[in-house]
């Protein structure tokens, strides 16, 4: 029997370039369409299995389609609604008409594989290439301009083969996305492998890197372990100056004979290395080979600190918190309004690692209701060190422009929370006229529009 067939009606290209290729890697057969009436011939051309529905459109809408199919007695296959700009009236209207289901975009595309998936069991024609949906494709969580602009790059990145460096603070979640990025990519299936720089020491790194072979018994390094798949280099500049000397030649051959062995072994593996913003420091103090970055740096990726795109702060704390009840048994809470915004102005200087843990604390506490501002405020307190720098990441390693960004958007971020959210007072606290504040505080990012009205 040949796998389902979907049909994905969308208006806008990259989505439909998009879905046609993660669905296609997942083995199912995929037709396009960009409007209602390429929608309806298709349809009279051939039968499909599920049909992949956006609302908005320039001819007709999903809607309507929908309900011309349903009343003409058209509707043989399942039928997922998407749409950016859902309403509940549009959700219970489009199952009325008989949808399965109603996702929302930006996609994310492990929800939209589960709700495929569930479409065509619910007909009897669910994919055995679908059965297995990898932890790694789920995408990492933002709606952020900048976030969505990070996940599109990283989709086209999974589509190549190239080395990646990708750079970022510690807890920026440069792992989940290179998680995020094997799980899109043609080695999805193959092994994703973290070998931690700091863990190899002068006496292991051969052996951790090439493995090993006595009397017939082999013992695979972090290479032949992740053969076929992903290496993932975690921290790159803590690795020590034999492991860069090893891990160099080994890119410089593309093989590597193992201890005590006598047969080369292909090389056969992505590597995604992680650094520290600061890694070029590294490089001019002699600490990191550059000749290795190098190699390593056939494709670039800068994670950005959660400081960057703080607008996502409240969808991260539902995130998380849905995540940590279902798999630690916690008490559900949500975050109020006043907590959310507290949070949005923290300059979270441990990034998303940081946010995760404090929403693990805060839902494992004997409170319930919803997460108050004055909850947050003791958490904040209670674990943060009093020494801590305004601006984590070292300044002197970025061009004077981003530099001093930086330094702006924390220092405002700070005096905000510091003036309770009151322009006025941040005005006249850091000696700015109001006009040109509400420009500086737009320009950087800082948010200031839920936060109570300023009546000073």
């Amino acid at each position: 029997m040949s796998n389902p067939h979907v049909l994905v009606v969308d208006d806008e290209a990259d989505i439909r370039a998009l879905i046609k290729d993660i669905l296609s890697d997942e083995g199912y057969g995929v037709t396009v369409a960009a409007n209602a009436a390429e929608a309806r011939s298709a349809r009279a051309e051939r039968k499909f299995d599920l049909i992949l529905l956006d609302i908005w459109m320039p001819d007709t809408d999903g809607i309507t389609l929908l309900r011309e199919w349903s009343d003409g007695g058209e509707l043989q296959s399942p039928v997922v609604i998407m749409s950016g700009h859902g309403t509940v009236d549009a959700a219970v209207e489009a199952t009325r008409l008989g949808a399965f289901d109603f996702v929302e975009k930006p996609l994310s595309l492990a929800k939209l594989l589960r709700t495929v998936e569930a479409a065509l069991e619910s007909a009897g024609k669910q994919s055995s290439a679908a059965r297995n949906l990898l932890p790694s494709l789920l995408a990492p969580v933002g709606r952020s301009a900048l976030m969505q602009g990070l996940r599109e790059r990283v989709q086209q990145y999974a589509r190549h083969d190239g080395s990646v460096l990708m750079s970022g603070e510690p807890g920026s979640g440069r792992g989940a996305f290179a998680r995020y990025m094997h799980g899109l990519s043609r080695r999805a299936d193959e092994p994703l492998t973290t070998l931690a720089a700091a863990s190899i020491t002068d006496s292991n790194a051969e052996e951790q890197l090439l493995g090993s072979e006595h009397g017939g018994e082999v013992v695979a390094g972090a290479l032949e372990r992740a053969s076929g798949g992903t290496l993932v280099i975690d921290e790159l500049a803590d690795l020590n100056a034999i492991a860069q000397k090893v891990l160099f030649g080994i890119l410089e051959s593309g093989s590597f004979t193992r201890i005590g062995g006598t047969t080369p072994v292909k090389v056969d593996v992505r590597i995604v290395a992680t650094v520290s913003p600061e890694y070029e420091g590294r490089i001019v103090a002699g600490e990191l080979r550059r000749d290795l970055v190098s190699h390593l740096n056939e494709l670039s990726l800068r994670i950005p600190p959660l400081r960057e795109y703080a607008e996502d702060v409240p969808e991260l704390l539902a995130y998380y918190g849905d995540k940590l009840v279902d798999a630690e048994g916690l008490t559900f809470r949500r975050f109020s309004v006043a907590a959310q915004n507290r949070l949005r102005n923290y300059p979270w200087p441990d990034n998303v690692r940081e946010l995760k843990n404090l929403v693990r604390r805060l839902l494992m506490s004997d409170s319930s209701g919803d997460i108050t501002l004055e909850e947050v405020e003791a958490e904040i307190s209670a674990s943060g060190p009093a020494d801590e720098p305004l601006v984590k990441q070292d300044l002197l390693a970025l061009p004077l422009r981003e530099a001093r960004e930086q330094f702006e958007r924390a220092y405002l971020q700070q005096q905000l929370v510091l003036c309770g959210g009151k322009v006025g007072q941040l005005a006249k606290r850091v000696g700015m006229e109001r006009t040109h504040l509400y420009r500086k505080l737009r320009s950087l990012g800082v948010d200031f529009k839920s936060v109570a009205s300023d009546d000073s």
